[in-house]
């Protein structure tokens, strides 16, 4: 088992930065692939950044590239997203996912553990 923790939302200006980060524990968390999702109301939860189990390779959503930095620091357990240039439509509860030996999959199916989320707002 592994527990995930995010924290770190708020509410922001569009414009504005913020990170967020997310805690694990249980099982040895540097064999997880982590992925951050996030959920708009009223759409699907959708794939925006993961890092692989080794070798640090990280993947991104076309719309958020350039903009955010997915980070790991295996020795704290923990994820960061950090959020540059934020836009409205960013605004979303922001999840983090671990997929074991996984390589950072786009695919929701392929993410064994999730967090309960973190509430990001970016006012216009």
């Amino acid at each position: 088992q592994v527990q995930l923790v995010e924290s770190g939302g708020g509410l922001v200006q569009a414009g504005d930065s913020l990170r967020i980060s997310c805690a694990a524990s249980g099982r040895t968390f540097s064999n997880y692939a982590m992925a951050w999702f996030r959920q708009a109301p009223g759409k699907e939860r959708e794939y925006v950044a993961a890092i692989s189990w080794i070798g640090g390779n990280t993947i991104y959503a076309d719309s958020v590239k350039g903009r955010f930095t997915i980070s790991r620091d295996n020795a704290k357990q923990t994820v960061y997203l950090q959020m540059n240039s934020l836009k409205p439509e960013d605004t979303a509860v922001y999840y983090c996912a671990a997929d074991y030996y996984g390589l950072g999959s786009e695919s929701l199916d392929r993410y064994d553990y999730w967090g309960q989320g973190t509430q990001v707002t970016v006012s216009s």
